[in-house]
């Protein structure tokens, strides 16, 4: 271990240190042995293992259950403005190689995909949208936030303000509090609008990124969207779980027959409508605020169903370990119905964006609706988030969403 590093020096458990080697950046409150040195919340802190090896280095926190988020496992670092500004490089030059001419709306920053403890920016066109949950990371914010513009600018790419949307209980955790509002920039004016517009899968939405949910739009279901697209020429769709519109948008942009798009809030609705009159699609599509369980039990099943496409793209009914059966439950109601409902032929678009319902669950989940259901599944795709939410095998919690597409036969 490199001498003189002059920060605190935290002893952790074996089982810490067995996650550690495995590439997991997390240590928990009941892992810490041994502390040496004072810190204040937030600080940078180098853990060891029981024999004094050292291990990493990262933010500690007494408020969070995740004592210290490690930010990096190289004794030889040093944790200035060019670290960080070769972190964000990196990032950077990710995105523009993986999503391409995506680039302009994508998630350029994904916490520690992205070796960024508990940091999320979105890029909405002109706007980036951030969040921050990790106390370490908000000490830093101000710097970050300054080193990404000035990257993107250089690049070329038109950077107006960003935006922060910490107004998630989450941050409780970690001692800090919420807020949401423009992060003020030397050189960079304030914006005067809350609103933007990007283009996905050549789909124009207005973003609503202080009011919408998240950061204002959903990424990740990007490509998925455009799946779904390949395959509804002549559908006659149901769109469950609409919010602004995005998987029923790309279904008529696709040759929908027609697209009912339902979702229980008004104001998302109010959105979804707004984006099909910015794409002239608003002749192909319905739309309803309802309660999609309700709506499902009370349709008529097979071949007296109205539609022969239907998508459920619903919010996390789980964010814990201990709701996972009851949120198992509500998965299976939703596609049990949708299975029941489609006629023999008819195509079924299923995920789940919750962790915790890991891919064994939900798989497990859809066998038993389709069992209960008396119906066969024919795989046409199963898909994850978008590469710009990368999936880092050794830190399990960045591999969150499920994406299936099925025929029932």
């Amino acid at each position: 271990m490199k001498q003189n590093r002059g920060y605190p020096k935290i002893s952790v458990t074996r089982k810490a240190e067995n996650s550690i080697h495995t590439g997991h950046p997390w240590i928990y409150n009941t892992e810490i042995e041994k502390v040496e040195g004072d810190y204040h919340n937030g600080d940078l802190v180098d853990v060891l293992n029981p024999r004094g090896k050292y291990l990493g280095t990262g933010f500690i926190n007494n408020h969070s259950k995740i004592r210290i988020r490690l930010l990096s496992r190289n004794a030889n670092d040093t944790f200035d403005e060019a670290f960080f500004e070769r972190r964000l490089r990196y990032a950077w030059e990710y995105r523009k190689t993986v999503m391409s001419e995506d680039s302009s709306c994508c998630r350029i920053i994904f916490g520690e995909s992205d070796h960024f403890p508990g940091l999320t920016v979105d890029r909405f066109n002109n706007i980036l949208v951030a969040q921050t949950l990790s106390l370490g990371t908000e000490r830093i914010k101000p710097m970050l936030f300054s080193l990404l513009c000035k990257i993107l600018r250089e690049d070329g790419q038109k950077i107006d303000g960003v935006y922060e949307r910490n107004d998630v209980a989450i941050r409780g955790l970690e001692g800090m509090e919420q807020n949401k509002g423009f992060f003020p920039l030397e050189g960079m004016p304030m914006p005067d609008s809350t609103k933007t517009t990007i283009v996905e899968n050549g789909i124009e939405y207005l973003v609503d990124f202080e009011n919408g949910q998240k950061t204002g739009f959903f990424l990740d279901q990007k490509y998925n969207r455009k799946a779904v697209a390949k395959i509804s020429a002549g559908k006659r769709v149901l769109d469950c779980f609409t919010h602004t519109g995005s998987f029923g948008l790309n279904a008529a942009k696709g040759g929908a027959e027609r697209v009912h798009s339902v979702d229980i809030s008004a104001d998302a609705i109010a959105m979804a409508e707004e984006n099909a009159r910015r794409n002239n699609l608003q002749d192909k599509m319905t739309f309803e605020t309802a309660n999609v369980f309700d709506l499902l039990a009370g349709m008529p099943g097979g071949a007296k169903n109205p539609y022969d496409m239907i998508i459920l793209d619903p919010p996390a009914f789980t964010k814990s370990r201990s709701t996972v059966e009851s949120a198992m439950r509500g998965y299976k109601e939703i596609n049990l119905r949708a299975m029941k409902l489609l006629p023999r032929g008819g195509y079924l678009a299923t995920c789940s964006c919750s962790h915790f319902m890991t891919e064994e669950f939900f798989c497990s989940m859809l066998r038993s609706a389709a069992f209960d259901a008396q119906v066969m599944l024919r795989q046409v795709e199963a898909r994850q988030q978008s590469p710009d939410h990368p999936i880092l095998w050794n830190v399990p919690e960045t591999n969150y969403l499920k994406f299936y597409i099925f025929q029932i036969v």
